[in-house]
């Protein structure tokens, strides 16, 4: 087996090799690994919403998308690109939580095959799209355990005062009568973690399928090391020097959180959509094999370094 860490083209290799990091479309990737060999598929999916050029999983050219205003510009590492049209949405844009919903369906058989009889799926999916995820994986036969709650310690607010806007235009009167109102969203301190299991097979418990897959019961006891309570709720945000690697980077802890609820030291942790590598990296730390497909070669880069022994870190 090889230990160390590689960025490989997904043409070049066959088999894919556990405890590495792989360049190329996942569902390309995905393809070359056997059925029923990973113990817990975590993944931080695209969601969907334009935040960048990968993100943008639609087939409608809308010229709004990734475009910016002014304020936008200046909002430093978040909202720098937009993700919805303006002046109204078209009948293409309102065609994109379907396209989203094809999307996830493209990939989601390929998951239920290559999981073990009982095995889990965490998938971050965000508050807008993450119930067409939902349909594409019980399509795909999986089942929604659960939806957690990830709160954030920290969480950009961008949402623009409506009275500027108006004050902007020269319409001081409009502004008076809507001062305090605001266009964009709530601070989004929560986001939903979606928990699915592929079902384990007919005639046999939960019980009988740990004892043989090794999965499908959760680790009370090892969940509480990260939470006060064994609720699903989990109050995590990105450690002392942890941030900046990535646009939608989500924090090795909670990632920790999730692997230790679900597997055992040993077992295979995938994720098809690696980013800047948090979930391999929690993997690794646990003792536990690690498996990741990237799509960008920036990213491939990041992965590797978090994940050099020599530089193994958060």
């Amino acid at each position: 087996m090889n230990t160390s860490v590689s960025a490989t083209d997904a043409s070049t290799v066959l088999p894919l090799e556990e405890n590495n990091i792989y360049q190329g479309d996942s569902l390309a990737l995905i393809a070359q690994l056997k059925s029923e060999t990973v113990h817990l598929i975590l993944s931080d999916i695209p969601y969907g919403i334009g935040s960048d050029d990968w993100d943008v999983l639609h087939e409608n050219t809308n010229s709004a998308y990734l475009g910016s205003s002014p304020a936008q510009r200046t909002a430093g590492a978040v909202f720098r690109k937009r993700g919805k049209p303006i002046n109204g949405w078209s009948e293409a844009d309102r065609a994109i939580p379907k396209q989203y919903q094809e999307w996830c369906a493209k990939w989601a058989p390929e998951w239920y095959r290559v999981l073990k009889p009982g095995a889990n799926v965490f998938v971050f999916a965000g508050r807008r799209l993450g119930h067409r995820c939902v349909c594409a994986f019980e399509d795909a036969g999986f089942s929604l355990k659960d939806s957690l709650a990830w709160i954030r310690s920290q969480a950009p607010h961008r949402a623009q005062r409506l009275s500027v806007v108006y004050s902007r235009r020269g319409d001081h009167s409009a502004a008076e009568e809507w001062k305090g109102w605001r266009v964009g969203n709530l601070r989004p301190n929560y986001e939903p973690i979606l928990w699915f299991t592929k079902p384990y097979k007919i005639g046999t418990t939960i019980a009988d399928n740990a004892l043989r897959h090794g999965v499908g019961a959760y680790n009370e006891d090892a969940y509480l090391r990260y939470v006060n309570e064994p609720e699903n709720v989990i109050k995590c945000g990105l450690g002392s020097r942890e941030g900046g690697l990535h646009p939608t980077q989500k924090s090795v802890r909670l990632m920790q959180a999730l692997i230790e609820l679900t597997t055992r030291e040993g077992q295979l942790v995938l994720d098809p959509f690696s980013g800047s590598g948090s979930t391999l990296v929690a993997a690794k730390t646990l003792g536990r094999k690690y498996l990741g497909f990237e799509a960008v070669p920036e990213y491939v880069e990041v992965c590797r370094e978090r994940l050099a022994p020599d530089l193994l870190s958060y």
